[in-house]
């Protein structure tokens, strides 16, 4: 199991080792400390929380300041202390921009797409800022590789992540939501799924899942014991949490990712002798969990989420419709919003449009939605690029996920969080080979030619061998 988790042991390294240039200004700890708070009010601090503390962040009364997510309001601050301690403001952001280039067209193009949205009074001018902008501004602070900045995030995720699970867990077994689910005050009374620190039962799903195959194919810094531990912990969440489709793709995906490495390290003919010992343990251990889970309702609360959507899955149909109730011009640049909400409620979609391509597309315009998805792909790409190999398996749950619900379409850190963990947990160690060390070796090819040639007589000397005696 030890070998399985462990990953395959070719790499890629971290572009961007080695560009910063003998000019550049170490990170400093005000940063570093910033960077690390930001991250942990992203994780821990929920719009039910903030409802406690007078922050009405996920409804739509109250200042549009509250709107904006507290550690998007930190970032920026980090942002903009950084670019002055580096001397040059203007320089910094020149620095940065050149080493995230898509990640810079991606925070360019919603700046000027909330002004747009705001010139046209249309819905989702915050969901700009913290869907789209905050994640970009993560991406640009952490390009410039700060070691102890990633030891400290990864420490703050895992921590942040076991205590949600395990929040999750009481909540499911109490009955009782310490921070629930809250719009503009109103709790959903019908619906006891677990909310724990990071709201709504369905983002909490959704970065468990992200959570979860990150801990199967990255997260290399902890020992192997201890990651399948937490990813039995966080799974028995993802119940409480009543995620469907999440649930499915992290079996799905978890499964087929586990037995190909599995199988490729049976062929190697080498086999971990205590990781073989701890998967016989759990296979012994596992009729036994099973009974208990029985005993206490685990799968009653698992059936009863996959028989009762609340009419999740008609709306996913209905959605369709309303494009036949738009003219094309409507299609491209965006309906009259009255008009489209009063055929929404019609066409019974009144728990709102569950795909983000589909919503934005009607809400925004294709136009807009265009606009979007290309830089959204090269974002994507781009903090692939920066991550080893095993990223592909949380990448592809992250991508299908996201279709079935609003996400990217309204205000969401849902993108926000999966960069985080995509750069913390899957941090590539500074030896392997890539881009950067390849760039070393071709400077050092370089240096070696612009060496003298050496002397016919000392080639000679090495080239002929020694005569007989």
């Amino acid at each position: 199991m030890a070998s399985i988790l462990a990953g395959p042991a070719r790499s890629a390294a971290a572009p961007g080792y080695g560009m910063a240039g003998p000019r550049a200004v170490p990170v400093d700890a005000l940063t570093r400390l910033g960077i690390v708070a930001a991250v942990f009010l992203l994780f821990a601090v929920s719009g039910g929380l903030l409802w406690l503390l007078g922050y009405n962040y996920e409804g739509l009364q109250g200042s549009a300041l509250t709107k904006i997510h507290p550690s998007t309001y930190l970032l920026v601050l980090v942002f903009a202390w950084r670019s002055c301690t580096f001397g040059n403001p203007v320089g910094y952001v020149v620095n940065v921009t050149n080493r995230r280039p898509a990640t810079a067209l991606l925070a360019i193009t919603a700046i000027v797409l909330l002004i747009v949205v705001i010139v046209r009074q249309r819905p989702g001018m915050a969901g700009m800022i913290d869907t789209f902008v905050a994640p970009a501004l993560f991406v640009l602070v952490l390009s410039e590789d700060d070691e102890r900045t990633f030891a400290r995030l990864q420490v703050v995720i895992h921590a942040v992540m076991t205590a949600n699970a395990l929040l999750a867990l009481f909540e499911f077994a109490s009955r009782t939501l310490v921070f629930p689910y809250r719009f503009d005050g109103a709790l959903f009374v019908n619906d006891p799924r677990s909310t724990a620190l990071q709201g709504h039962p369905l983002s909490n799903a959704t970065v468990t899942t992200i959570y979860v195959l990150s801990l199967l194919s990255g997260s290399r810094a902890l020992p192997a014991p201890l990651r399948l531990a937490l990813v039995g912990l966080q799974f028995c969440a993802l119940v409480a949490f009543g995620g469907r489709s999440a649930m499915v793709l992290t079996v799905l995906l978890g499964s087929v990712y586990m037995l190909t490495r599995g199988v490729a390290q049976l062929r190697t003919g080498r086999v971990n002798l205590l990781a073989a010992a701890l998967v016989i343990m759990l296979a012994a251990l596992l009729p036994l969990a099973v009974v208990l889970a029985g005993y206490y309702g685990f799968f009653d609360a698992l059936l009863e989420r996959f028989v009762s959507d609340n009419g999740s899955a008609n709306a996913r149909v209905q959605m369709f419709d309303l494009f036949s109730r738009l003219e094309l011009r409507d299609i491209i640049v965006g309906p009259d919003i009255d008009l489209l909400e009063s055929t929404r409620r019609i066409s019974g979609l009144e728990q709102g449009i569950e795909n983000p391509i589909i919503r934005m597309t009607l809400y925004q315009g294709a136009f807009f939605t265009l606009l979007m998805f290309f830089g959204f792909a090269l974002f994507m790409h781009e903090v692939a690029r920066r991550c080893h190999p095993g990223i592909w398996l949380p990448m592809l749950g992250w991508l299908l996920i996201i279709n079935t619900s609003e996400s990217l379409a309204s205000k969401t850190t849902l993108m926000t969080k999966f960069v985080v963990i995509a750069l913390a947990l899957y941090r590539p160690a500074r030896g392997m080979v890539g881009p950067a060390s390849a760039a070393t070796r071709s400077r050092h090819q370089s240096v070696k030619r612009a060496q003298p040639p050496r002397s016919p007589q000392s080639s000679s000397s090495q080239a002929t061998p020694a005569a007989p005696r």
